[in-house]
């Protein structure tokens, strides 16, 4: 495939019409948007499914508290300047609540197949949109052609006649009738020029590449695939329904709001939890005191002794305040809990019952875009079913004709090179023999997108 950048650009061969495809894929905005939209359903989806896992959270705090205030230590108030930190690390898990965390599971899970459906609606879009602008191309290139050849065989009639004129051998106005035609076969190739620069520069609108004036476009047989159409707009319809993504992005998005309901009726239930917690703080306050040494001791007790007072002696533990280390705090004041919570939701404004109530009905909404969109396919399926019917017709008719004016163009042509004919009589079977072939061009193009709008509602490969 070559790059996008010299699809338009310096010209690296002719297209194919794959090549314009594949590059409207990789460029065109819907297309890019729509896998965005795509992305972002699977993150929620993955998101559902990950809210079953326990919640894991750490905590850290660290400060400077002066003044009167309660010691984290002691819980007792003190009167200074000390530093604190506390650390925890906390977890919890939902065990019940109605099965609303699973039913969102599924709900995300349908509506990123909806997503996906709608990115390949819009790829579809973009493929079918590419076809008929590549089509038309070749269709007007096909007119420039017919509108070359009739210029050409004009000029080749002037010619002839201005050589009898100079001789005298025939009337001014023939010579006058055919110069006349002459020039509107000019005029056809300049419009029919500018009809096909303007398709071009569509197809490059819808590839989302700059426009060359040098783009070449590799020519289709559409003779070789105006064949007969063998499906039926009945069985066209039934594998539309199977197949065609407008459909099946409906169908999920109805599947999702039916989960949607089950989840908003998933909060009506308790709330089950299960908690655990792990925390130890730090006080620079913390002291404890340490054994130094024992000593005697004189009090103010005594003992009678022969009349005499003897004071008594008894031994003193000495101890010293020493601050405690950060480390062994830590250690030291480590605590957790472990817990089982319920919430039982008796009256919250009924906010609750009115989400159940609005997603029925989303429910019923996404019931009448499903119900809607299968009858707007029928229609545009009998529709496009009746054009491609017409258009083959319109194609074999006009093979006849362009078959009976082209043998009536000749024997005129005969007649009138031989001076029996006027320039009147000539001309008039010309035109109708020109227009019969400029009706087939058209015509043959038409009935072939006809052909793949029928395979674009039955998800075929459309080239």
């Amino acid at each position: 495939m070559l790059p996008s950048f010299l699809l338009c650009g310096a010209q690296q061969g002719v297209l194919t019409l794959k090549q314009c495809i594949e590059t409207a894929l990789k460029n065109n905005f819907d297309v890019q948007q729509n896998g965005l939209r795509m992305q972002s359903a699977d993150v929620n989806w993955k998101q559902a499914k990950l809210n079953l896992l326990p919640n894991l959270n750490a905590s850290a705090s660290q400060g400077i508290s002066q003044g009167r205030s309660i010691d984290p230590f002691t819980n007792g108030y003190i009167n200074e300047k000390y530093n604190f930190a506390s650390y925890g690390v906390a977890s919890g898990v939902t065990l019940f609540q109605g099965l609303a965390a699973q039913n969102l599971i599924k709900e995300n899970s349908l509506s990123y197949e909806a997503s996906k459906m709608d990115w390949q609606q819009s790829k579809d879009n973009a493929t079918i949109g590419v076809i008929l602008a590549y089509l038309m191309v070749l269709n007007n290139e096909d007119l420039v052609t017919q509108a070359e050849n009739q210029a050409s065989l004009s000029q080749k009639q002037v010619e002839r006649l201005e050589i009898l004129n100079q001789q005298g051998a025939i009337s001014p106005s023939d010579l006058s009738d055919l110069k006349g035609q002459l020039a509107n076969d000019q005029l056809a190739i300049i419009n029919n020029k500018n009809a096909m620069e303007t398709s071009k520069i569509n197809l490059c609108q819808l590839m989302n590449i700059p426009y060359d004036k040098n783009m070449e476009l590799e020519k289709i047989s559409a003779e070789s695939l105006a064949t007969k159409y063998e499906q039926t707009s009945e069985s066209i319809y039934q594998t539309a329904l199977q197949q065609f993504a407008q459909v099946k992005a409906v169908d999920f998005r109805k599947q999702s709001s039916d989960k949607a309901v089950k989840v908003a009726r998933g909060q009506l239930y308790p709330l089950l939890t299960f908690n655990a917690n792990v925390n130890t703080n730090y006080s620079s306050a913390a002291t404890q005191s340490v054994y130094q040494n024992t000593t005697e001791v004189t009090t103010s007790d005594y003992v009678l002794q022969n009349g005499l007072k003897n004071p008594v002696i008894h031994p003193q533990d000495n101890y010293a305040s020493q601050k405690i280390s950060y480390n062994t705090q830590l250690n030291n004041n480590l605590y957790n809990d472990f817990s089982l919570n319920l919430r039982i939701p008796i009256f919250n404004s009924l906010y609750q019952r009115n989400q159940v109530k609005l997603a029925k009905i989303n429910v019923k909404n996404a019931d009448l875009t499903a119900k809607t969109t299968k009858t707007q396919l029928q229609l545009s399926i009998e529709q496009a079913y009746s054009n491609m019917m017409a258009a083959a017709d319109r194609y074999k008719t006009l093979l006849q004709e362009v078959s009976a004016y082209t043998e009536s163009f000749h024997a005129a042509e005969i007649r009138f090179n031989n001076g029996v004919g006027t320039s009147i009589d000539y001309l008039a079977v010309r035109t109708r023999m020109d227009q019969a072939n400029i009706n087939l061009i058209s015509t043959k193009y038409d009935y072939v997108l006809r052909t793949k709008i029928l395979d674009y509602y039955q998800g075929k490969q459309l080239w």
